[in-house]
């Protein structure tokens, strides 16, 4: 397709939209639920329960799972951060989804991160439940405005199109203990190139 993803965003190019053109609501219970933890090979993959979603343009989309790229597959001007986290949700009716993209940083330690990490190691292919509560703020930005809209395709096979991106502008801390972690627990540069844009825009949303 003409319409994938990761894509390199440049600030200066994204069109200023306004927050009414591309609403984003985050509905997610201090206590969500995360019932296991998969090493696929490819990335370690948190998942949830039902009962926590994103309001997107006027959708909903429940949040089926959270995973990790090393380093970042998006780029902002270039830049290729240490970590990048996908939080996966889907829209059955619709079978669309809308991902929400963190860059990480290397900072002060993260006790969100902390908690995740405490199940690691998993060899690939390995699976362990975990069924226990987690509060999603502990490992967001704590601004999650300016953020970019840009309509791309998931970056791992099939690559399917039309998905919704989210990739907010301010990254979350953790720390370089914390990436290497995530590091030594997925295949070397688990990480897919950038994209072309071609005729897509992106928009930046500040409100």
């Amino acid at each position: 397709g003409t319409h994938q993803s990761p894509v390199n965003i440049i600030r200066t190019d994204a069109k200023p939209e306004a927050n009414a053109s591309f609403p984003l609501e985050l509905h997610y219970n201090p206590q969500t639920q995360i019932y296991d933890v998969v090493n696929n090979g490819h990335s370690i993959q948190f998942g949830f329960e039902s009962g926590d979603e994103v309001a997107f343009a006027g959708d909903r989309y429940a949040l089926k799972q959270i995973h990790f790229h090393e380093p970042s597959e998006h780029t902002l001007n270039g830049v290729r951060y240490p970590i990048e986290m996908h939080m996966v949700h889907h829209n059955e009716k619709l079978n669309k989804f809308t991902v929400l993209s963190v860059l990480g940083y290397e900072g002060r330690p993260s006790p969100g991160y902390e908690k995740l990490e405490k199940v690691l190691p998993l060899k690939a292919g390995e699976k362990m439940p975990i069924h226990q509560a987690f509060d999603l703020a502990d490992i967001l930005p704590y601004n999650l405005s300016p953020r970019f809209h840009y309509q791309g395709s998931l970056t791992t096979p099939p690559c399917t199109e039309n998905v919704n991106w989210v990739v907010f502008e301010e990254p979350f801390m953790l720390s370089e203990e914390q990436v290497n972690i995530m590091k030594q627990n997925m295949p070397k540069n688990n990480y897919r190139g950038v994209q072309p844009l071609n005729d897509r825009g992106v928009s930046l949303v500040v409100h």
